[in-house]
């Protein structure tokens, strides 16, 4: 009976994992090809639309890699991939996971550079190209890879080795166990590599909401309280920015403490279902925040949708 019921919740774990797969690549795809329209007919596109439109298409891309491996652990395909099959598709989730991290990151530096004053530290980088954007990305993403590269060295197929101490990544795939120096060097490095970038999410964001609170204090004291002055795009899209900030670090922090979960409850497969849920909610809610708080992305839906009708 309990068999079933671990069964039965896994079957329902699974449409829902689906279900937001399906969502998510729609939104992402919806977000990429208005950032990617905008690239190519509007000469007033800003540095942080590149990032916006890149980091769309990373979603994109690991999401359908994440359904692949999905249909690898909830169907009857499951376990026929060979060894270089594992490391491939776990590598190419993780480059991309390290761009995700790396262009959330430089997102929220590159919208608290873009508020700030004119007479501010930040104020002479806003002269700044988008390539100029691309190399830090770049530098942000080599930074993350660089110590993250042993999840990827050690994926092997499950055909090839014991479960014993395995973390399974689906019915194919799995990460061998490592010596004790080497998981506590691991772990050292990532809570580093998970600080820096993190650190920088969280001081940049302060920073905004430092200039947000500035400004309405500024505005109250200049008009009267009865009025509303409405905001600038500048504003609205740190307001953005900054929901997004706390939608990552929330889902972040539960896909860590889900994953220790998982390894203390010897790879348990309900807790292995609920944390691709939540490594995917990331890729899933964020197009739809910017979709939703876009007022241009709004305009294009409508566009979309009117000529939809009218075939």
């Amino acid at each position: 009976m309990g068999k079933y019921n671990k069964l039965n919740g896994i079957f329902h774990i699974r449409n829902t994992f689906y279900s937001e797969v399906g969502i998510g690549i729609l939104a992402n795809t919806i977000l990429f090809l208005f950032h990617l329209i905008k690239f190519l007919f509007d000469n007033r596109i800003k540095k942080t639309d590149t990032i916006i439109g890149l980091l769309a298409l990373i979603h994109l891309l690991m999401l359908l890699i994440m359904g692949f491996i999905a249909t690898d652990s909830f169907t009857s395909l499951g376990g026929l991939w060979d060894d270089i099959t594992c490391k491939s598709v776990i590598y190419l989730y993780r480059f991309l996971r390290g761009f995700s991290i790396s262009a959330t990151c430089l997102l929220s530096v590159l919208q608290a550079i873009t508020l700030s004053p004119r007479g501010s530290f930040l104020a002479k980088f806003k002269s700044r190209t988008p390539q100029d954007s691309l190399r830090w990305l770049l530098f942000l993403w080599v930074f993350y890879m660089s110590l993250s590269a042993h999840f990827s060295i050690s994926a092997v197929a499950n055909s090839t080795v014991s479960s014993q101490g395995l973390v399974f990544v689906s019915d194919s795939c799995s990460i061998l166990p490592m010596t004790y120096f080497l998981r506590h060097l691991f772990s050292i490095l990532g809570v580093f590599r998970d600080i820096f970038l993190i650190g920088f999410m969280v001081l940049s964001s302060g920073y905004m909401v430092t200039l947000l609170c500035r400004h309405r204090r500024q505005c109250q004291h200049l008009q009267s309280k009865s009025l509303s002055p409405q905001a600038s795009p500048e504003q609205r899209a740190t307001r953005t920015i900054l929901l997004l900030m706390c939608f990552f670090v929330l889902l972040y922090s539960l896909d860590c403490i889900i994953f220790s979960s998982r390894i203390m409850w010897n790879n348990d497969p309900v807790c292995h279902s609920i944390q691709m849920m939540v490594s995917n909610g990331y890729a899933t809610i964020s197009p739809l925040v910017f979709i939703c708080t876009g007022k241009q992305s709004v305009d294009f839906l409508k566009c979309l949708w009117g000529r939809r009708v009218n075939v």
